[in-house]
């Protein structure tokens, strides 16, 4: 399994890729945030040869105008992945299940030259989820052994603790096996 890391503006520029086959950037938030630090931890990634990833933190409502707002406002490459995550927000409400799935394929609509994953906790996986659309592939919370998430779902990477940081497993035999994947 591979190693990575989750990052937003919390973090700084400067943090350490040693070890690591892919980082993931938070890119935006809702219709209204914007990452200011995200071209600057992208091209600390990839200059350390990791495969690079953007995220989108999901609202409810204003779909399409939020995979737009996303799609143009990260600082991705052709051969990045894109992920959407679905979680409560800062109020407490979160996307529907429809939501969820629309904007993943509106992402990928978008940008179909990029794999589009979705990003959700354990919780919301078995207790929102009615579709088990995941767009390209599944990146599942769960704080338990790397690689163990508990779900029967077919899992692409694992966040397994956020100490110090959200850190990753992505279930691929090398590096080039992912950047192989992340370009369809």
């Amino acid at each position: 399994m591979l190693r990575g890391i989750d990052i937003s503006s919390h973090q700084s520029t400067e943090f350490s890729t040693e070890g690591l086959s892919f980082v993931f950037v938070k890119a935006t938030e809702g219709r209204s945030y914007v990452n200011p630090r995200q071209s600057a931890q992208a091209e600390r990634a990839r200059k350390a040869g990791c495969v690079v990833g953007f995220y989108h933190f999901l609202w409810p409502g204003s779909l399409t105008a939020q995979a737009e707002y996303f799609v143009e406002e990260c600082a991705s490459k052709k051969g990045d992945l894109l992920a959407v995550d679905w979680e409560n927000t800062s109020k407490g409400t979160h996307a529907s299940n429809a939501e969820k799935d629309k904007i993943l394929r509106e992402v990928k609509r978008l940008r179909p030259d990029h794999r589009v994953l979705l990003y959700c906790n354990r919780q919301f996986w078995l207790n929102n989820d009615t579709t088990s659309y995941a767009g390209d592939g599944l990146w599942i919370a769960d704080y338990v052994s790397a690689g163990k998430p508990r779900i029967k779902a077919k899992w692409r990477i694992h966040q397994y603790t956020d100490r110090p940081l959200d850190t990753n497993v992505a279930d691929f035999e090398s590096k080039a096996a992912l950047r192989d994947w992340a370009t369809p």
